[in-house]
């Protein structure tokens, strides 16, 4: 029985606990309460950024890793379906499954956790995902799949190519964890952000941003040949530019901002309505 004035007749918090009998009190885990959050990448179950990403929401709820067994970058909004998919537990709330991101978000909620999560959290993406890269990324569809299926969600990404600062972008992921729990999403709106790859006293602040647009400047695509004089191809050739138009993700990660960008799930085009409206087919 807990005695008045006890640590457990307070709680943790020094909030006694109301009971039916006044000599009793209600012992309540700190555990309890904290909400259920979904975690996955397109870089692979052990990947280092989803570990650190991991490793810092665990401040905010439990946390649960369901993603890839290996890369699946630019695998877009991809679901399997020709095929069943396979999952290996690697150890406590950490999953690995033979499949695309999106798969990982229908069976992480609809399989494989306990019970629905309150937030998904995807990344931390190796490498900008900026203007058009949204519409390959694996990382940005995975948040695109947990909100078509009305969960809160976020992808993050840090910008760079190597020497990757996964702290910085962590840290900051927990704040916008707790902003989205508390404010919650507009209707069927994701958050896609972008970290510069910089010292956290380097970056300025963050900014509300729209979606930039990506400029190809030369071939897209390489020719080579192969030693038995066969031609192969890799895509991802010539120079990437961007547009000169302002509050975008591009312009402010490179004036060291911290970039989010809202997306909606509406892909429609309804400054073209009208015009379309008037065509004659």
């Amino acid at each position: 029985m807990a005695q008045p004035g006890s640590a457990l007749a307070w709680g943790v918090r020094c909030r006694r606990f109301k009971s039916s009998r006044p000599d009793q009190f209600l012992f309540v885990s700190p555990m309890e309460n904290r909400p259920t959050i979904l975690v996955t990448n397109d870089d692979g179950v052990h990947s280092e950024g989803i570990q650190a990403l991991a490793k810092a929401l665990q401040e905010v709820g439990e946390v649960y890793i369901v993603a890839p067994d290996r890369e699946e970058s630019a695998i877009a909004h991809s679901l399997t379906l020709h095929r069943p998919l396979r999952v290996e537990k690697i150890k406590k709330n950490v999953y690995a499954v033979d499949g695309t991101p999106a798969d990982c978000i229908h069976l992480g909620v609809n399989a494989i956790l306990p019970e629905r999560p309150r937030l998904i959290a995807s990344g931390i993406n190796k490498g900008g995902n900026l203007g058009d890269d949204v519409t390959y990324s694996g990382t940005v569809s995975a948040a695109f799949e947990g909100t078509l299926l009305g969960i809160p969600s976020f992808a993050i990404s840090l910008v760079s190519r190597s020497h990757f600062r996964f702290q910085t972008a962590a840290r900051f992921a927990v704040r916008v964890a707790r902003a989205i729990l508390k404010y919650g999403l507009p209707k069927d709106t994701l958050l896609n952000i972008n970290v510069p790859n910089l010292k956290e006293k380097e970056i300025k602040s963050y900014k509300i941003t729209e979606q930039g647009r990506w400029i190809h400047n030369g071939n897209a695509v390489v020719e080579k040949v192969d030693p038995r004089g066969k031609k192969y191809y890799w895509i991802g050739g010539g120079q990437l530019l961007f547009s000169k138009k302002r509050n975008t993700d591009v312009e402010a990660v490179q004036n060291a901002y911290i970039s989010i960008t809202p997306l909606h799930l509406d892909l429609t085009n309804y400054g073209s309505l009208p015009k379309l409206k008037r065509w004659k087919i």
